[in-house]
Protein backbone atom coordinates (compact mmCIF):
# COMPACT_ATOMS: atom_id res chain seq x y z
CA UNK A 1 0.00 0.00 0.00
CA UNK A 2 2.98 2.31 0.60
CA UNK A 3 4.14 1.66 -2.96
CA UNK A 4 0.75 2.34 -4.53
CA UNK A 5 0.06 5.56 -2.59
CA UNK A 6 2.29 7.79 -4.78
CA UNK A 7 1.27 5.85 -7.90
CA UNK A 8 -2.37 6.65 -7.13
CA UNK A 9 -1.44 10.31 -6.80
CA UNK A 10 0.30 10.26 -10.19
CA UNK A 11 -2.59 8.39 -11.80
CA UNK A 12 -5.06 10.98 -10.54
CA UNK A 13 -2.98 14.05 -11.41
CA UNK A 14 -1.88 12.85 -14.86
CA UNK A 15 -4.87 10.86 -16.09
CA UNK A 16 -7.82 11.92 -13.92
CA UNK A 17 -10.36 9.59 -12.34
CA UNK A 18 -9.94 6.86 -14.95
CA UNK A 19 -6.19 6.72 -14.42
CA UNK A 20 -6.65 6.71 -10.67
CA UNK A 21 -9.20 3.89 -10.85
CA UNK A 22 -6.88 1.73 -12.96
CA UNK A 23 -4.18 2.07 -10.32
CA UNK A 24 -6.68 1.18 -7.59
CA UNK A 25 -7.79 -1.89 -9.54
CA UNK A 26 -4.23 -3.14 -9.95
CA UNK A 27 -3.46 -2.53 -6.27
CA UNK A 28 -6.46 -4.59 -5.25
CA UNK A 29 -5.44 -7.40 -7.60
CA UNK A 30 -2.16 -7.58 -5.67
CA UNK A 31 -4.03 -7.53 -2.35
CA UNK A 32 -6.25 -10.41 -3.45
CA UNK A 33 -3.25 -12.43 -4.64
CA UNK A 34 -1.40 -11.75 -1.39
CA UNK A 35 -3.98 -13.94 0.36
CA UNK A 36 -2.55 -16.93 -1.52
CA UNK A 37 0.53 -16.70 0.72
CA UNK A 38 -1.77 -17.59 3.62
CA UNK A 39 -3.53 -20.33 1.67
CA UNK A 40 -6.69 -18.22 1.47
CA UNK A 41 -7.72 -18.06 -2.20
CA UNK A 42 -10.78 -16.03 -3.15
CA UNK A 43 -13.47 -17.68 -5.27
CA UNK A 44 -16.48 -15.96 -6.81
CA UNK A 45 -19.61 -18.02 -7.23
CA UNK A 46 -21.40 -16.09 -9.93
CA UNK A 47 -24.03 -17.73 -12.08
CA UNK A 48 -25.93 -14.49 -12.66
CA UNK A 49 -25.42 -12.12 -15.58
CA UNK A 50 -25.23 -8.59 -14.23
CA UNK A 51 -26.91 -5.72 -16.07
CA UNK A 52 -24.52 -3.41 -17.90
CA UNK A 53 -24.56 0.32 -18.59
CA UNK A 54 -26.51 1.00 -15.43
CA UNK A 55 -25.84 1.55 -11.74
CA UNK A 56 -25.54 -1.52 -9.55
CA UNK A 57 -25.99 -1.38 -5.78
CA UNK A 58 -23.96 -4.22 -4.28
CA UNK A 59 -25.27 -5.13 -0.83
CA UNK A 60 -23.19 -7.55 1.24
CA UNK A 61 -22.59 -8.92 4.69
CA UNK A 62 -19.34 -7.70 6.23
CA UNK A 63 -16.70 -9.92 7.81
CA UNK A 64 -13.30 -8.24 7.41
CA UNK A 65 -11.22 -5.69 5.52
CA UNK A 66 -10.49 -8.43 3.01
CA UNK A 67 -14.09 -8.25 1.82
CA UNK A 68 -13.17 -5.13 -0.11
CA UNK A 69 -10.23 -5.90 -2.47
CA UNK A 70 -11.96 -8.86 -4.20
CA UNK A 71 -15.09 -6.79 -4.82
CA UNK A 72 -13.10 -3.90 -6.30
CA UNK A 73 -11.12 -6.19 -8.59
CA UNK A 74 -13.85 -8.62 -9.66
CA UNK A 75 -16.47 -5.93 -10.37
CA UNK A 76 -14.01 -3.33 -11.68
CA UNK A 77 -15.86 -2.70 -14.93
CA UNK A 78 -18.83 -1.45 -12.86
CA UNK A 79 -16.70 1.16 -11.03
CA UNK A 80 -17.72 0.15 -7.48
CA UNK A 81 -17.53 2.90 -4.85
CA UNK A 82 -17.86 2.27 -1.12
CA UNK A 83 -19.75 3.63 1.83
CA UNK A 84 -17.16 3.80 4.60
CA UNK A 85 -16.71 5.25 8.07
CA UNK A 86 -14.91 8.58 7.93
CA UNK A 87 -12.09 7.43 10.23
CA UNK A 88 -10.70 5.41 7.31
CA UNK A 89 -10.34 8.59 5.28
CA UNK A 90 -7.02 9.43 6.89
CA UNK A 91 -3.90 7.71 8.17
CA UNK A 92 -3.91 4.56 6.01
CA UNK A 93 -1.57 4.59 2.97
CA UNK A 94 -3.40 4.10 -0.35
CA UNK A 95 -6.72 3.24 1.32
CA UNK A 96 -7.35 6.73 2.73
CA UNK A 97 -6.22 8.41 -0.49
CA UNK A 98 -8.59 6.26 -2.53
CA UNK A 99 -11.53 6.92 -0.21
CA UNK A 100 -10.95 10.69 -0.25
CA UNK A 101 -10.34 11.05 -3.99
CA UNK A 102 -12.06 8.04 -5.53
CA UNK A 103 -15.70 8.98 -4.99
CA UNK A 104 -16.50 7.08 -1.77
CA UNK A 105 -18.89 8.23 0.96
CA UNK A 106 -17.21 8.92 4.31
CA UNK A 107 -19.82 8.91 7.03
CA UNK A 108 -19.70 9.72 10.74
CA UNK A 109 -21.57 6.92 12.46
CA UNK A 110 -21.97 9.10 15.56
CA UNK A 111 -23.58 11.94 13.60
CA UNK A 112 -26.78 10.81 11.91
CA UNK A 113 -27.35 14.16 10.20
CA UNK A 114 -23.89 14.18 8.63
CA UNK A 115 -24.22 10.54 7.61
CA UNK A 116 -27.52 11.07 5.79
CA UNK A 117 -26.27 14.22 4.06
CA UNK A 118 -23.10 12.43 2.91
CA UNK A 119 -25.10 9.43 1.71
CA UNK A 120 -27.37 11.73 -0.26
CA UNK A 121 -24.42 13.37 -2.02
CA UNK A 122 -22.88 9.96 -2.64
CA UNK A 123 -26.10 8.58 -4.11
CA UNK A 124 -26.37 11.54 -6.51
CA UNK A 125 -22.69 11.18 -7.47
CA UNK A 126 -23.20 7.50 -8.25
CA UNK A 127 -26.19 8.32 -10.42
CA UNK A 128 -24.48 11.16 -12.27
CA UNK A 129 -21.37 9.15 -13.14
CA UNK A 130 -23.14 5.81 -13.72
CA UNK A 131 -20.87 4.22 -11.13
CA UNK A 132 -21.92 1.45 -8.78
CA UNK A 133 -22.06 1.44 -4.99
CA UNK A 134 -21.05 -1.12 -2.37
CA UNK A 135 -22.71 -0.99 1.03
CA UNK A 136 -22.47 -3.18 4.12
CA UNK A 137 -25.80 -2.58 5.91
CA UNK A 138 -24.65 -4.35 9.09
CA UNK A 139 -22.58 -1.23 9.76
CA UNK A 140 -19.71 -3.06 11.45
CA UNK A 141 -17.81 -6.25 10.72
CA UNK A 142 -18.95 -9.56 12.12
CA UNK A 143 -15.89 -11.00 13.84
CA UNK A 144 -17.42 -14.48 14.02
CA UNK A 145 -19.03 -14.62 10.58
CA UNK A 146 -22.54 -14.51 12.05
CA UNK A 147 -24.47 -11.78 10.20
CA UNK A 148 -26.05 -8.88 12.04
CA UNK A 149 -29.30 -7.09 11.28
CA UNK A 150 -29.31 -4.83 8.22
CA UNK A 151 -29.88 -1.12 8.86
CA UNK A 152 -32.13 0.47 6.21
CA UNK A 153 -30.98 4.08 5.95
CA UNK A 154 -27.94 3.70 3.69
CA UNK A 155 -29.63 1.52 1.09
CA UNK A 156 -32.77 3.63 1.28
CA UNK A 157 -30.83 6.75 0.32
CA UNK A 158 -29.06 4.98 -2.55
CA UNK A 159 -32.36 3.66 -3.87
CA UNK A 160 -34.02 7.07 -3.62
CA UNK A 161 -31.58 8.69 -6.04
CA UNK A 162 -31.02 5.65 -8.26
CA UNK A 163 -34.51 4.39 -9.15
CA UNK A 164 -33.26 2.80 -12.38
CA UNK A 165 -30.55 0.77 -10.60
CA UNK A 166 -30.34 -2.91 -9.71
CA UNK A 167 -29.55 -4.24 -6.25
CA UNK A 168 -27.06 -7.11 -6.35
CA UNK A 169 -26.95 -9.15 -3.11
CA UNK A 170 -23.52 -10.59 -2.24
CA UNK A 171 -22.76 -13.22 0.39
CA UNK A 172 -19.23 -13.30 1.80
CA UNK A 173 -17.97 -16.39 3.62
CA UNK A 174 -14.78 -17.04 5.61
CA UNK A 175 -13.03 -13.67 5.29
CA UNK A 176 -13.50 -13.21 9.06
CA UNK A 177 -11.15 -16.15 9.59
CA UNK A 178 -8.20 -14.12 8.30
CA UNK A 179 -8.44 -12.05 11.50
CA UNK A 180 -9.92 -14.65 13.84
CA UNK A 181 -6.89 -14.29 16.17
CA UNK A 182 -6.92 -10.50 15.99
CA UNK A 183 -4.35 -8.57 13.98
CA UNK A 184 -1.70 -11.28 14.46
CA UNK A 185 -1.20 -14.06 13.61
CA UNK A 186 -3.33 -14.09 10.46
CA UNK A 187 -5.53 -17.12 9.85
CA UNK A 188 -4.44 -19.60 7.19
CA UNK A 189 -6.09 -22.24 5.03
CA UNK A 190 -9.57 -20.70 4.85
CA UNK A 191 -10.68 -20.10 1.25
CA UNK A 192 -12.93 -17.05 0.91
CA UNK A 193 -16.05 -17.26 -1.24
CA UNK A 194 -18.25 -14.45 -2.52
CA UNK A 195 -21.59 -15.47 -3.98
CA UNK A 196 -23.41 -13.18 -6.40
CA UNK A 197 -27.19 -13.50 -6.24
CA UNK A 198 -29.91 -12.56 -8.72
CA UNK A 199 -30.02 -8.78 -9.37
CA UNK A 200 -33.23 -7.08 -8.24
CA UNK A 201 -34.61 -4.02 -10.03
CA UNK A 202 -34.93 -1.22 -7.49
CA UNK A 203 -38.42 -0.19 -8.57
CA UNK A 204 -39.78 -3.75 -8.69
CA UNK A 205 -40.65 -3.80 -4.99
CA UNK A 206 -41.61 -1.36 -2.21
CA UNK A 207 -38.48 -0.49 -0.26
CA UNK A 208 -39.32 -2.48 2.89
CA UNK A 209 -39.94 -5.60 0.82
CA UNK A 210 -36.76 -4.97 -1.15
CA UNK A 211 -34.67 -4.68 2.02
CA UNK A 212 -36.21 -7.82 3.50
CA UNK A 213 -35.61 -9.79 0.31
CA UNK A 214 -32.00 -8.65 0.04
CA UNK A 215 -31.26 -9.38 3.70
CA UNK A 216 -32.83 -12.82 3.51
CA UNK A 217 -30.98 -13.64 0.29
CA UNK A 218 -27.59 -12.57 1.66
CA UNK A 219 -27.96 -14.32 5.01
CA UNK A 220 -29.33 -17.57 3.54
CA UNK A 221 -25.94 -18.36 2.01
CA UNK A 222 -23.77 -17.52 5.04
CA UNK A 223 -22.21 -20.67 6.41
Amino acid sequence: MLIFHPIQWLGLKLFGSKGHQKVVNIMNWFLVKSLLILGNPVKFINHKKLPENTTLLFVANHQSLFDIPPIIWHFRKHWPKFVSKKELGKGIPSVSFNLRHGGAALIDRKDGKQALAELGKFAKRINKNKWSAVIFPEGTRSRTGKPKNFAPNGLKMLVKYNPEAYVVPLTINNSWKVFKYGKYPLGIGSPITITTHEPIKVDSLPFNELLEKVETTVKSSVN
